[in-house]
C-alpha cells in the first residue's frame, strides 16, 4: 500500500511547484533617464552619466561638446534625399500652376515647348497634366518666351512681305504721267466696244461662237519648216502678220515670211542661247525699215535692238549681268520690259535711252512678262511659283497671283481688259480675274510643264497653251473646255504665238522645227 502513495506525493509537490508565482525580474525602463540621473547624482552616487562617466565618454571621443558647434543636417542629406525634396517642390509648382481646359490651346502649348501634343493612349486630363508637369520643370516663363519669339518671328516675316517704296527719278515719274494720258483714252475704248459688243442679239454671239469653234477644231499643220540646227526657243508674229520671228539657242535670230514659210533675214548678234525675240507693236504697219523693229534678249544678259534692213544689232542695252529671259514692248513701243534671273524685272525708255524702272519683288528669277492691252499694267511671271500685276501709272502691285505649286513660265492678259492666263510648271494654266482678284479657274491642260499661254489677240475668243509634252491645245473662253490639240511635233513645245489678224498659229519646238497652223 505504502508504494502505492509515493507517486501520488510526488506528483501533487509537481503541481504545488507549478502553481508558485514566477520570480521578480528587474524593470526595463524605456524613456529618458534624466529624472533617475538627477536622483542618483542628489544622493551623492557617480554613475554612468556622472562626472566621471562624462568625463570618459569625451575623451574617447563619444559625446562632443564645444561652444558654439553647429551640426548642419542639409550638407548631410544624401542624394536620394535631395531628389525626393526636388520632387516634391516640383509637384507644389505644378498644383500652383494653371493650365487651360482648352484641349487645342493645350496642344498649341506643348507644341511651342517642342514636346509631342498627344501620346499613345493620352486623353486631354492626362495630356493637361503632362503639360503642368513639364511647365513645372521649365517654369512657365519658357511658354511666355516661345510665344514672344513666335511673335517677333511673325512681325518680321509679315514687314517682309509688305511692299515698301522709294522715291525714284523724274523720267520715272514722267514716264509714269506719260503712261496714264496713253492708257486711259484706250480703256475708254475697250470699254466702249464691250457696251456694244453687248447690245449684238445673244443668238447672233452664240451663233458666231459656235462658227468659231468649229473652224478652231479644223486647224491643221500647213507648214512645217526646219528652224536651226540647235531648238528653237521663241516665235512671234510681225503686227501685220507676214513675218514670223524666231529665236534660237545657236544664238541666230531669223525671219520668216509668212505663210510659205521662207528665210528672209538671219540675224547675227548673241553668243549664247536667246531667250526671245519680239516684233515692236508698230513695226511692219508704220515704222520705216530704219527704225528699231525688232527686240531680243540671251542667257548671257544681253538685249539688242534690230532694223529690218540690217542683220547686225543696231543698239544693245547694257544693264543686266545675269540671265535675261523674255522681253516685251510696251503696246506704245516707247517702252521695253526685260525680266532677269536677279529676281527683277526692268523698264526701259527707248526715246530718253536709259533705264526707268528696276523693280523687285519675286523671291527667285523674274521669267515672263506681258502688258496690258490698254498699257496701264504689267504682269509678271516669277520662278517662286508666284506671279504679279504692277500698275505702271503708280508702281503698286496691285495683285498677287497666288495658287501655283511650281515655276511660273508664261502670263497674258485677255483682249476684255481683266482677264489673266498664267502656266506653270505644274502642268496647269490658272485663269485669273482682275475684278474678283483671284483666280476663277485652274485648266489641267497638259502632261508635263506648260511653257506659254496666248489669248486671241482680238477678241480673246479662245486660249492657246503650250508644253513640254509636245502639244498645244486650244481652249474655249470663257467655259475653258479643251477645243482642239494640236500634235505633230517631235520634241517640246518651246514657244507659241496667234497672228494678229487670228487667222494662224505658230509653234516652235525643242526638235528644232516651227509650224504654222490654220484652219481649214
Amino acid at each position: 500500500m505504502a508504494s502505492s502513495r509515493a507517486p501520488v506525493s510526488a506528483k501533487n509537490k509537481q503541481s504545488d511547484d507549478s502553481d508558485a508565482p514566477p520570480p521578480k525580474r528587474s524593470r526595463i525602463f524605456y524613456g529618458s533617464l534624466e529624472e533617475k540621473e538627477r536622483e542618483r547624482l542628489a544622493r551623492g552616487e557617480s554613475g554612468l552619466l556622472g562626472k566621471d562617466g562624462m568625463k570618459a565618454a569625451i575623451e574617447s571621443g563619444n559625446i562632443n561638446i564645444t561652444s558654439g558647434e553647429v551640426f548642419d543636417l542639409e550638407d548631410h542629406i544624401s542624394e536620394r534625399q535631395a531628389e525626393v525634396l526636388a520632387e516634391f517642390e516640383r509637384r507644389k509648382r505644378a498644383r500652383q500652376i494653371n493650365v487651360s481646359t482648352d484641349d487645342s490651346e493645350v496642344k498649341a502649348c506643348l507644341r511651342a515647348l517642342g514636346e509631342p501634343i498627344t501620346l499613345f493612349g493620352e486623353g486631354p486630363a492626362e495630356r493637361r497634366e503632362r503639360l503642368r508637369n513639364i511647365l513645372s520643370v521649365v517654369g512657365t516663363d519658357a511658354l511666355k518666351k516661345t510665344k514672344k519669339d513666335e511673335e517677333k518671328s511673325k512681325k518680321s516675316k509679315e514687314e517682309y512681305q509688305q511692299t515698301w517704296y522709294h522715291e525714284g527719278p523724274n523720267s520715272l515719274k514722267t514716264a509714269r504721267m506719260w503712261i496714264a494720258n496713253y492708257s486711259l483714252p484706250r480703256a475708254v475704248k475697250r470699254l466702249e466696244e464691250a457696251r456694244l459688243f453687248k447690245e449684238i442679239l445673244e443668238a447672233t454671239r452664240t451663233s458666231q461662237k459656235q462658227e468659231l469653234h468649229k473652224s478652231l477644231r479644223s486647224l491643221n499643220n500647213f507648214c512645217s519648216q526646219i528652224g536651226d540646227d540647235r531648238p528653237i526657243s521663241y516665235c512671234h508674229f510681225s503686227p501685220n502678220s507676214k513675218l514670223l520671228a524666231t529665236a534660237c539657242w545657236s544664238g541666230l535670230c531669223k525671219l520668216w515670211s509668212v505663210p510659205d514659210c521662207s528665210l528672209v533675214h538671219t540675224l547675227r548678234g548673241h553668243n549664247t542661247n536667246v531667250g526671245a525675240i519680239v516684233f515692236h507693236p508698230k513695226a511692219t504697219i508704220s515704222l520705216d525699215k530704219k527704225d528699231v523693229s525688232l527686240a531680243s534678249c540671251a542667257a548671257d544678259g544681253s538685249v539688242k535692238l534690230w532694223s529690218l534692213e540690217s542683220d547686225e544689232p543696231v543698239a544693245d542695252i547694257e544693264g543686266h549681268t545675269v540671265r535675261v529671259a523674255r522681253v516685251t514692248w510696251h503696246p506704245s513701243g516707247r517702252f521695253l520690259g526685260t525680266t532677269c534671273y536677279d529676281h527683277s524685272w526692268r523698264l526701259w525708255d527707248l526715246e530718253a535711252q536709259e533705264e526707268i524702272l528696276h523693280q523687285e519683288g519675286h523671291s527667285k528669277g523674274v521669267y515672263d512678262i506681258a502688258f496690258h492691252n490698254d498699257g496701264s499694267l504689267a504682269g509678271t511671271g516669277g520662278l517662286d511659283a508666284f506671279g504679279r500685276v504692277w500698275d505702271l501709272r503708280t508702281g503698286r502691285c496691285i495683285m498677287f497671283l497666288e495658287g501655283h505649286l511650281k515655276e511660273i513660265y508664261g502670263i497674258n492678259f485677255s483682249p476684255n481688259g481683266y482677264h489673266i492666263a498664267t502656266g506653270s510648271g505644274d502642268n496647269t494654266c490658272k485663269v485669273w480675274d482682275l475684278r474678283q482678284r483671284r483666280c476663277i479657274y485652274t485648266i489641267p491642260a497638259h502632261q508635263n510643264l506648260v511653257t506659254g499661254v496666248r489669248f486671241e489677240p482680238n477678241h480673246g475668243n479662245f486660249l492657246l497653251t503650250g508644253a513640254y509634252d509636245n502639244t498645244e491645245k486650244i481652249w474655249t473662253h470663257p467655259g475653258w473646255s479643251p477645243l482642239k490639240t494640236l500634235a505633230g511635233h517631235e520634241g517640246k513645245v518651246m514657244g507659241l504665238d496667234i497672228s494678229p489678224d487670228g487667222q494662224l498659229i505658230a509653234t516652235c519646238s525643242y526638235d528644232r522645227t516651227f509650224k504654222l497652223w490654220m484652219a481649214e
